[in-house]
């Protein structure tokens, strides 16, 4: 059902639109030619020679103290050996989260901590050992490295070879003059030699070390995602920890939201409606007594009084509308945001395909989403039309609302849109902005489907 209204777009917490462009940093050299002498790629180079000492040295350690710790299982030695090398382990793992920031630029959160219910040493050492984490790291310290000997070995051949045929032309006069051959022996037997020495040669030599060059960086960057994946996936936060802190996040920006919906009720209640009925009673107080003496201003001052009621209800009306529309409860959302639109300073064609209702919750943070992006799209957009669709796929509530406006939205602007982000992340929701400079603007908004 598509329906088109005329009126309003408003945000409360200041505009969400900018006209400024980012400029995107140019560069003279293509990508296949700079990257041989990128910062990054020599970081990532680093990265790699780095990693075999240091992988020996966990190696070691992790393969020693667990063998040493089971072997002494039988006695009650075992215990804190094997929980002191699992210690050392995650210390080594936070060294290697450095590492990957500094040199790869990877920035890894810690694991959770040790889940400690008393105090002692007891209590650590099982902790430790109970620690997922821990085992992770101690898996992390097991398999790092062979992948670095491998790893190691072709990058360092790679870059040798690659940088020792590209300046072939400059060093090669060494074989004669201090080796008493006459070039970089390619081939050689009893029978015959082949060495390159004369021009053609030394340049083809060159421009395959050019080319053992240009691919080298890809190379070692396609060895450093696998380390990005063991970094990422052993030595960060398990997903079970990391959705219990995203879920203690959206807990705490959901009390914060209700506790500034009351806070603001309560003001529109004092300031507004309150208000207006303690100055009603005075008047009706005044009529009383004047009613036997001047019974014409009783009349009117009763009149104003009754003015001043129709004045409260639909301040009252509107402040109920801002908790939860009666419409919404009574019709659903086809005909609550039919309602919002109408009252929007624009014209926005309204279209609703949902076989069923979703649950009360989702249904509220729908259709307070819509009203907010309308409100934004009066104040800020300079739009002349607009648009709402609703609709569902499998279990996910898709709303989005598009304008003609000057474009330049910005969730990270610090307005209205990040409060509204915020808001549907709290029960796992997504708003995408996308709004180019000059318009036109759409934001989609992503909700669970509750039924």
């Amino acid at each position: 059902m598509a329906t088109e209204y005329g009126q309003g777009y408003g945000w409360d917490d200041g505009p969400g639109f900018r006209g400024e462009g980012a400029e995107e940093r140019r560069h003279l050299l293509p990508a296949a030619l700079r990257a041989p002498i990128e910062a990054r790629s020599w970081r990532e180079f680093g990265y790699l020679m780095l990693s075999l000492p240091i992988s020996i040295i966990m190696f070691t350690f992790a393969v020693t103290m667990v063998s040493l710790g089971a072997g002494l299982l039988v006695t009650f030695l075992g215990i804190p050996v094997l929980a002191a090398g699992l210690a050392g382990c995650r210390g080594l793992g936070a060294m290697e989260r450095t590492r990957a920031r500094a040199l790869l630029g990877l920035d890894v959160a810690a694991p959770e901590p040790l889940r400690m219910t008393k105090q002692g040493p007891m209590a650590w050492m099982g902790a430790m050992l109970k620690s997922g984490a821990s085992w992770r790291h101690l898996l992390y310290a097991v398999l790092h490295f062979p992948w670095a000997v491998f790893a190691f070995s072709v990058a360092i051949s790679f870059w040798t070879y690659g940088w020792a045929m590209l300046t072939y032309p400059l060093w090669f006069w060494l074989f004669p003059v201090y080796g008493g051959q006459d070039g970089l022996q390619l081939y050689g037997d009893q029978g015959h030699s082949i060495y390159l020495d004369n021009p053609f040669e030394i340049t083809v030599t060159a421009l395959v070390g050019l080319l053992l060059t240009m691919a080298t960086p890809w190379i070692v960057r396609a060895l450093t995602q696998v380390d990005r994946l063991l970094v990422h996936g052993l030595l960060g936060p398990s997903k079970l920890a990391t959705r219990v802190v995203e879920l203690e996040s959206d807990r705490g920006v959901v009390i914060d939201t209700a506790a500034a919906d009351l806070r603001r009720i309560e003001r529109d209640l004092h300031d507004g409606a309150q208000a207006r009925l303690v100055a009603l009673a005075m008047d009706l107080g005044l009529a009383k007594e004047k009613l036997t003496e001047d019974p014409q201003a009783a009349a009117r001052m009763v009149g104003e009084a009754h003015g001043e009621v129709k004045t409260a209800l639909q301040e009252l009306r509107d402040l109920a509308r801002g908790i939860h529309p009666a419409v919404l409860t009574d019709r659903g959302l086809d005909a609550a945001l039919s309602s919002v639109a109408s009252r929007c300073t624009v014209p926005v064609q309204v279209e609703v395909d949902l076989p069923t209702r979703p649950a009360p919750a989702i249904e509220g943070i729908a259709y307070f989403t819509v009203s907010e992006l309308l409100q934004n799209i009066s104040k800020h957009s300079g739009a002349t039309r607009a648009s709402v669709d609703v609709w569902r796929i499998e279990n996910r509530l898709m709303i989005q609302v598009v304008d003609n406006g000057v474009g330049g939205a910005d969730v990270a602007a610090g307005s209205g849109l990040a409060g509204l982000a915020e808001r549907l992340d709290s029960v796992d929701g997504i708003l995408v902005v996308d709004s180019p400079v000059a318009g036109p603007t759409r934001i989609t908004a992503e909700l669970p489907w509750r039924g």
